[in-house]
């Protein structure tokens, strides 16, 4: 994990952009290795949270923070390297406070493709 920031600046061909957006549309960037998970992502932003630009927003704790992907939730143990995504770019995800992940929706549950089922698990949530 690297420090926040990077807009502007060249990414590192060994990292990943991570562009971070609130349920209030407020972004940040952070730079992370592939070998990231959601989890060790959710507890970095919230031991740097940004209290002058988000503070209405805080969370208690970081457990709470979860990561949202091409309109799905992240569990905790996914790595940014197991979603194949791009080195040396920049990468949107929405970050929201939420205490469990939603019920799964069997329809997307029966569209995954074998790629989302190995790294999302079997339950696909959805993003209401």
């Amino acid at each position: 994990m690297s420090k926040a920031g990077v807009s502007c600046k060249k990414i590192p061909s060994n990292k990943i952009n991570l562009r971070l957006i609130l349920v209030s549309g407020k972004t940040r960037e952070y730079l992370f290795s592939p070998n990231d998970s959601a989890s060790d992502i959710a507890q970095y932003v919230f031991d740097n949270w940004v209290e002058a630009e988000w503070a209405e927003e805080s969370v208690a704790k970081a457990e709470i923070l979860r990561l949202i992907y091409q309109g799905r939730f992240l569990h905790g143990n996914v790595t940014l390297g197991a979603l194949q995504l791009p080195l040396g770019r920049t990468t949107v995800m929405h970050l929201v406070p939420r205490e469990n992940l939603p019920e799964p929706n069997s329809q997307d549950r029966n569209k995954l493709k074998p790629f989302h089922a190995a790294f999302f698990g079997q339950r696909s949530y959805r993003f209401k």
